[in-house]
């Protein structure tokens, strides 16, 4: 069954995904904190974002959850393996934050998850399109989606920690 086929969940509370390293992230444990999801790439301009977006998780994981998921889907500037991929953002940035296993976050193959965030017949806030790496949706801590981020917004920007302070 391709993804498009999929059921998408109601609740961002409803999605479990395979994780980077083995296992799964169950967004379920994610309840009453703030969520920020992040389409990853490992040779991309933006790849140094890793460091704010380690950085926001560091300061503020009291109120605040990361998921990265890593995608191939622009210009092929993520071409690892989930390992490769893994042992990249451990050594050069140290990621802490929990990483999703690669997806797809366009078109026919598009995972469930980003099928939720990117269209307001599921999600109740907006559609939007997946523009490039580094993208993030920020989730409240209800289970809302209240906001888009372009990917060259950088995630220690005022409007990020604004949003997540507020």
């Amino acid at each position: 069954m391709s993804p498009r086929e999929m059921e998408i969940p109601k609740s961002i509370y409803e999605f479990r995904v395979p994780a980077l390293s083995g296992g799964e992230i169950d967004f379920a444990k994610f309840r009453g904190k703030k969520i920020l999801i992040v389409n990853t790439a490992s040779e991309c301009g933006f790849t140094p974002q890793y460091e704010g977006l380690e950085a926001l998780y560091k300061k503020y994981r009291d109120r605040l959850v990361i998921v990265g998921f890593p995608s191939n889907d622009f210009l092929f500037q993520e071409p690892g393996t989930n390992e490769q991929i893994a042992a990249f953002c451990k050594k050069n940035y140290g990621i802490s934050f929990p990483m999703a296993q690669k997806i797809s976050v366009k078109g026919l193959e598009m995972a469930a998850i980003y099928q939720w965030l990117t269209n307001k017949d599921h999600n109740g806030f907006q559609t939007s399109s997946v523009k490039w790496n580094f993208q993030k949706y920020l989730i409240d801590e209800e289970g809302r989606l209240v906001g888009v981020f372009a990917p060259k917004v950088e995630p220690l920007s005022e409007d990020i920690v604004q949003a997540v302070e507020g």
